[in-house]
């Protein structure tokens, strides 16, 4: 796939979070409401929040477009955690520190199975270790067996489990880490 993956910059903004709206129901398990999805992306993936992404010094977006149309983003949160459990996961994953977080990872449905995917995964760890970060980490549903099995193919193990919250629903995410750069093993 002939793409081109780079940081987002202030007029991807709509366009990001118009992808957002798209695929983050897609990773959400079957018991959570059509209004609980509507309610997280408004929250936190908005046009508005893309914005304070964009001009926090602390998040870094990459998005990959092909033919000028973006097909997918990721969101990378470059400061330490403070999730006690996420804290835990990292310790009893060996992960070095610092740590990076994988906090948004989607692709356009018509970019599934293309190659892209991998393609913003080697971007966002090398932003990840360029930024100082020597491992990298996500939260993942449980039942996102598709996900969990792309994550494992590009060098995460599983660490530990969390709390997430959509809605009405709390689940307990299975968080996968990865060494990167001459670390990795």
């Amino acid at each position: 796939m002939q793409a081109s993956i780079s940081p987002a910059v202030p007029e991807d903004v709509p366009e990001l979070a118009e992808l957002a709206a798209v695929t983050f129901p897609l990773a959400c398990p079957p018991e959570v409401t059509p209004e609980d999805r509507a309610a997280f992306v408004a929250a936190n993936l908005s046009a508005a929040r893309f914005s304070g992404y964009l001009a926090d010094d602390t998040r870094q977006v990459l998005v990959a477009r092909q033919d000028g149309r973006l097909l997918g983003y990721c969101l990378l949160v470059l400061e330490p955690p403070a999730d006690p459990d996420v804290l835990e996961a990292l310790e009893t994953g060996r992960a070095l520190q610092p740590s990076a977080e994988l906090s948004k990872f989607y692709l356009h449905p018509e970019a599934h199975g293309r190659g892209l995917a991998g393609e913003l995964m080697e971007a966002a760890a090398g932003e990840a270790e360029s930024a100082g970060s020597r491992s990298l980490w996500l939260g993942v549903n449980n039942v996102n067996v598709r996900a969990q099995s792309f994550y494992r193919k590009s060098g995460f193990q599983a660490s530990g489990r969390r709390s997430f919250r959509v809605g009405a629903q709390s689940f307990r995410d299975l968080i996968m880490v990865r060494q990167l750069g001459s670390v990795r093993q």
